[in-house]
């Protein structure tokens, strides 16, 4: 499991100050977790983030008991990106939560090469599993998808040990269809009626 260090929080410290010093305050809370305000290292963050994201595990250590927890919310500065603050979620034990997990489109459509289009709808899909068994991401193989009217829906999609959809089971993930052609109208051209001969006015002859 993927571990960072977090600290107490020194209260008589400014949260600028913090973020100057390379920290980055944060929070943790839970069901039956009381909550914390700790600080934890920027860089050493950032590198967890890359690889846990939101649906993996993190073992917070170094404020006590080690506790296993989601990295639940970050927020960062609008001007610099820099992370400012982060959330971090506390499930209870032995409960199943409920957590959106990413999905990960792998293999190649037969239907790609074919001409038709394959439409991705869904990008992640919603289940209730037990927080040791979360998927980083869930894999959605497109092999499958070879004719116009194929399709992918949410039942259809392998699920971890113990979890249960809780995404409706025929919200659709991909499909296939047949490309339309784009019809593009040209721009009609204004043409200025050509004026009778008689109404032309001719010039007064010089006398």
């Amino acid at each position: 499991m993927l571990t960072l260090d977090i600290k107490p929080r020194d209260e008589k410290t400014s949260l600028e100050q913090l973020r100057i010093n390379g920290q980055v305050p944060a929070v943790f809370y839970g069901p039956k977790e009381k909550s914390g305000a700790v600080t934890i290292d920027a860089r050493a963050l950032s590198l967890i983030w890359k690889q846990a994201g939101e649906t993996t595990l993190v073992a917070l250590a170094g404020n006590g008991e080690v506790k296993n927890a989601l990295i639940r919310e970050m927020q960062y500065h609008p001007l610099t990106g820099a992370v400012i603050h982060v959330d971090f979620y506390v499930p209870e034990k032995g409960k199943k939560i409920e957590i959106e997990v990413p999905l990960a489109f792998v293999g190649v459509a037969p239907a790609e090469k074919a001409g038709l289009v394959v439409m991705k709808t869904m990008h992640e899909i919603e289940i209730a599993v037990a927080p040791e068994n979360i998927p980083h991401t869930l894999d959605v193989d497109i092999s499958t998808l070879a004719k116009d009217g194929d399709r992918i829906v949410a039942s259809d999609i392998k699920l971890p040990r113990g979890a249960t959809l809780v995404t409706g089971d025929d919200e659709i993930i991909a499909s296939v269809s047949e490309a339309k052609e784009e019809v593009v109208k040209a721009a009609p051209v204004a043409v200025e009626a050509a004026k009778p001969a008689a109404e032309e006015k001719k010039a007064p002859e010089k006398k």
